[in-house]
């Protein structure tokens, strides 16, 4: 259900319906030549669209502007956000739904800038509604590199980059008018890893990058319908998990004796 289309004398019985609410988690930055400068509202409006009415979320609209890395800010039509800005703005968004009543709390991300933020967010919250549970959701690590590798969408590339054919496949498949890939934009390869042992992120310029990266001429309608049926797929079951969890008091007892939801009923 959209939030927008909720009027004010069924506010109540909406919210006695609803099993969490979802805020989806955009920017507005340069991602190549080739691609929109909304892609990641259409990534975030996409995958919150396709939630199934059976979850009973709550849908509200799309975080369009937000902190962006310097190495997209000084490309043309980057708008970033302070970092302390969208963060009490973000704060404020979940606090005022957690004033419903509603304690369920997705974050739909859609881009990689978001992510800190969101966790900051997400710890402040739970610290002011202790019964409160905040999921932070990367749409992109709904598909696990070793099942894109079995499927064999892109050849030679990992293809997850920033403005890459990992993500310009997807918003192609939402939007096939506003990916449009050309003969003159060019392949790039991105550096090796630093190590194979985990580590969260290395801010700069990166070898292989021109406001995107990625082998883009292997953008396709058919790898992003891939992508979307496997990373839904994988979401809808992590949701499922996720309201089916006890509510938890401080101190780690189960709260009533009851689940967060009741999935089905």
């Amino acid at each position: 259900m959209d939030i927008r289309e909720v009027h004010g004398r069924d506010l109540q019985t909406v919210l006695e319906e609803v099993h969490f609410a979802v805020v989806p988690l955009g920017s507005i930055e340069y991602h190549g030549p080739h691609s929109p400068l909304g892609t990641d509202v259409i990534l975030a409006n996409g995958f919150a669209e396709r939630l199934h009415p059976d979850l009973k979320p709550l849908i509200y609209p799309v975080i369009p502007y937000t902190a962006c890395p310097g190495k997209t800010r000084h490309y043309p039509g980057t708008i970033s956000v302070s970092p302390s800005i969208i963060t009490d703005y973000l704060y404020e968004i979940v606090d005022g739904i957690c004033q419903l009543g509603i304690r369920n709390v997705l974050l739909l991300n859609a881009h990689d800038g978001n992510m800190g933020i969101s966790r900051t967010v997400a710890e402040a919250i739970t610290a002011t509604y202790k019964d409160a549970s905040v999921l932070l959701v990367n749409w992109w690590q709904m598909v696990t590199m070793q099942s894109a590798e079995e499927a064999g969408i892109f050849t030679g590339t990992t293809g997850r980059g920033h403005g890459g054919p990992y993500e310009m496949s997807v918003v192609k498949a939402f939007r096939p008018d506003l990916v449009h890939v050309s003969d003159s934009d060019v392949d790039l390869s991105a550096n090796h890893s630093l190590s194979n042992l985990p580590y969260v992120l290395v801010e700069g310029s990166p070898e292989g990058w021109n406001g995107y990266t990625g082998h883009v001429q292997q953008t396709s309608l058919e790898a992003g319908k891939w992508i979307i049926v496997e990373a839904v797929t994988n979401l809808h079951q992590l949701l499922e998990n996720w309201l089916q969890k006890p509510v938890m008091k401080d101190g780690g007892e189960q709260l009533d004796g009851k689940s967060r939801v009741y999935y089905g009923k």
